[in-house]
């Protein structure tokens, strides 16, 4: 399993559990919006991991612009939630087509 994959995993988990109604907004109100500059700096890892590694970026994408516009209530939970999403799929479809390309190459 590649490293952009794993930080995938990852930061796909954290934004879920930020996106939970109520509780991920009491959470990152509490720390003092703490969390959001965290994930802006994994997102941005993530993102120069998958350049490096040649995979989906797309994620990492719209991570940064939840971690840039998620003070805003709703539409902060909305793009915690989106951006987990599209996180987790990116990971675990990833896995499966590289998968597929090295059987591919093998035989």
């Amino acid at each position: 399993m590649n490293t952009s994959r794993i930080m995938k995993f990852v930061t796909g988990g954290m934004e879920a559990f930020l996106g939970i109604p109520i509780l991920g907004g009491l959470f990152i109100m509490g720390t003092g919006y703490t969390p959001l500059w965290v994930m802006l700096i994994l997102h941005i890892v993530t993102l120069l991991l998958a350049a490096r590694e040649n995979t989906v970026k797309l994620g990492s994408i719209i991570g940064i612009i939840t971690s840039l516009l998620a003070w805003i209530p709703i539409l902060g939970m909305l793009l915690h939630i989106l951006t987990a999403i599209v996180l987790l799929l990116n990971a675990v479809f990833e896995g499966n087509s590289s998968g597929s390309r090295s059987f591919r190459r093998r035989y």
